[in-house]
């Protein structure tokens, strides 16, 4: 099964005259997927991938202008497009600047990985990845003693997951008392 494209971004309106846009951001490391050159691919008819011509920030936006979209009316054409790469061009999560302990992933190599406690008891496995406001969550596919499927939500944070083993295809954890009856 092929992987789905990954999304990097949205193209929002126009900005100026000369075909920039203002992407809504979908990635954790824009500095690196809007850098000058990178080809990425786009979801509008007629243009199958965009490359990188400038990128800015402004007013705490991206301003991204392409090569293949050179003015104003070439970019209405293409606005509300997603802009995505292929997985196998994401690269490590480990080479994001911001990360000085080197403890990043993405959420695909987390989703789908076992999650055990401290004594080793299967808990389940990893469905996604959360990114509410108040802190990253690991949503826990569990399944109950009859064969039900159940989910448990676990701040992912070094105190409740000390070891991500990602080599391993696991995910320990230690959970505050009664996170797990829940």
């Amino acid at each position: 099964m092929d992987a789905e494209p990954i999304v990097v971004g949205r193209l929002g309106r126009p900005h100026g005259l000369r075909g920039e846009f203002l992407v809504h951001v979908r990635t954790d490391v824009p500095e690196r997927r809007f850098a000058v050159g990178n080809v990425l691919l786009c979801s509008a008819e007629g243009f199958p991938t965009l490359t990188v011509a400038s990128s800015r920030l402004h007013s705490g936006r991206w301003v991204v202008r392409f090569v293949e979209v050179g003015d104003r009316s070439a970019a209405d054409v293409v606005r509300g497009a997603l802009l995505t790469i292929d997985p196998a061009d994401v690269g490590s999560a480990r080479d994001d600047p911001y990360d000085p302990d080197d403890e990043a992933w993405w959420d695909f190599e987390l989703i789908g990985l076992a999650v055990v406690t401290l004594t080793g008891d299967a808990v389940g496995t990893v469905r996604d990845v959360l990114h509410p406001p108040g802190g990253d969550l690991l949503a826990i596919r569990t399944e109950a003693d009859d064969g039900t499927d159940g989910e448990v939500l676990v701040p992912f944070v070094t105190e409740f997951v000390p070891t991500v083993d990602t080599a391993g295809g696991r995910i320990v954890i230690d959970p505050p008392e009664g996170l797990l009856e829940l």
